[in-house]
């Protein structure tokens, strides 16, 4: 496999790799999930006691479900489908487009023979989707520069394919702020697997006890709590389970609540 190149401000985001080189072993083996890409640490890093950020995207950065429920309104209107509620979209996301669209077909009225047409259907229609329709959240441009400047290495993990998650990202003015993305295409695994986290975490040059999960669902805390990693659960996102009984270490209402709910941790 080619080495990872320098980063740079203009490739800090890579394709996925081909799954083929993957080889996965059992909790017990080490694990064997390359880095997505290398960067270099700066000395201010040091100083901090949890320099490395690790984000879920969806229900943490940015607000997707209106864009997706449009999206996914789209496609029941050509199978001459009822439509669905925001509310509904929302506890359907965060395990991939698969699984979306899989339980938007039972809500519908059931499971059509060939899935996989509207799935590939489904992203053609995300893809084509206006940025403006997937919102940040507030005060996430600003949260992130503040991290930023403060020296904190951040990275994307996320069940979203990844290059609909680099669309966005860079749509939305904020891919400046990742070492590293991670979609749920990019590994032949995915949250709550915690080699996911285990992945984005070596890419950014982490450890265990020197990271933060931060996301709005069981699939983030439950990733970084069987990687032994602390986590912050935000509790505006999309989540069936209240924030509070998922295990999180800390639980914040608001984006720009996390720096001092990192602080706490310290």
């Amino acid at each position: 496999m080619p080495n990872a190149p320098e980063h740079t401000d203009d490739n800090y985001l890579l394709k996925p790799p081909n799954h083929k080189h993957y080889q996965l072993h059992s909790s017990k083996q080490k694990k064997d999930i390359s880095p997505i890409i290398k960067v270099s640490l700066t000395g201010s890093i040091m100083k901090l006691r949890f320099p490395y950020l690790i984000f879920d995207f969806d229900g943490t950065l940015v607000e997707s479900a209106i864009g997706m429920t449009a999206c996914m309104n789209q496609l029941m209107s050509e199978l001459d489908r009822p439509s669905l509620e925001v509310q509904q979209v929302a506890y359907m996301v965060g395990e991939g487009i698969q699984v979306t669209v899989s339980r938007a077909m039972k809500a519908t009225g059931g499971m059509p023979e060939n899935l996989d047409a509207y799935v590939t259907r489904f992203k053609e229609l995300y893809y084509d989707q206006s940025i403006e329709e997937t919102p940040l959240y507030p005060d996430v441009i600003e949260t992130l520069q503040y991290l930023a400047e403060e020296g904190y290495v951040m990275g994307l993990c996320t069940n979203k394919v990844y290059d609909a998650t680099v669309r966005l990202l860079e749509g939305l003015d904020i891919a400046r702020f990742f070492q590293a993305v991670a979609g749920g295409d990019t590994y032949p695994i995915r949250k709550p697997d915690p080699r996911h986290l285990e992945g984005v975490m070596e890419a950014i040059g982490g450890s265990r006890d020197q990271s933060i999960m931060i996301g709005d669902s069981i699939n983030d805390i439950g990733c970084a709590r069987a990687a032994n990693v602390r986590s912050i659960a935000v509790t505006y996102g999309y989540t069936k389970i209240p924030p509070a009984e998922m295990g999180a270490d800390r639980l914040v209402d608001r984006f720009n609540e996390i720096p001092a709910a990192i602080s706490a941790l310290s």
